[in-house]
């Protein structure tokens, strides 16, 4: 048994690539209009497959926009060095940050991710 999630890009090899290299989880196929990213031992996969007029989502959510239809959550140790990396990888920090402790990113066709941090003493709201 298996399963996943299909995510829609404007260049799914590129985004698989990109998650390849954050999460070290390999690209197992690639083929024109879709990439697929197998996870640990096999029986996860994240396909990403070509979306034609793809628009990225708003974040935050905006009357009118794309929203978005779901997201990833890390769970990081360490905050601040995960969107370090993340954003040497392509990711960019979104402007709107609804909590402390986690950093919402947008990957680089612009769904929007959560880093969360463990540490427990970073639990104020803060606003952009």
């Amino acid at each position: 048994m298996w399963w996943g999630t299909v995510i829609e890009a404007p260049d799914p090899g590129a985004l698989a690539r990109f998650y390849s290299e954050l999460l070290g989880w390999p690209v197992g196929h690639e083929e024109p209009g879709t990439a697929i990213l197998a996870g640990p031992g096999g029986s996860v996969y994240v396909v990403f497959q070509q979306a034609t007029g793809y628009r990225a989502p708003a974040w935050p959510p905006a009357d009118g926009e794309q929203r978005p239809m779901m997201h990833f959550d890390f769970q990081v140790g360490d905050l601040d060095s995960a969107v370090a990396e993340a954003v040497a990888l392509g990711a960019s920090v979104a402007e709107f940050q609804p909590q402390e402790n986690v950093r919402v990113l947008l990957d680089p066709a612009g769904h929007p991710s959560a880093c969360a941090s463990t540490r427990a003493d970073r639990g104020r709201a803060r606003r952009g």
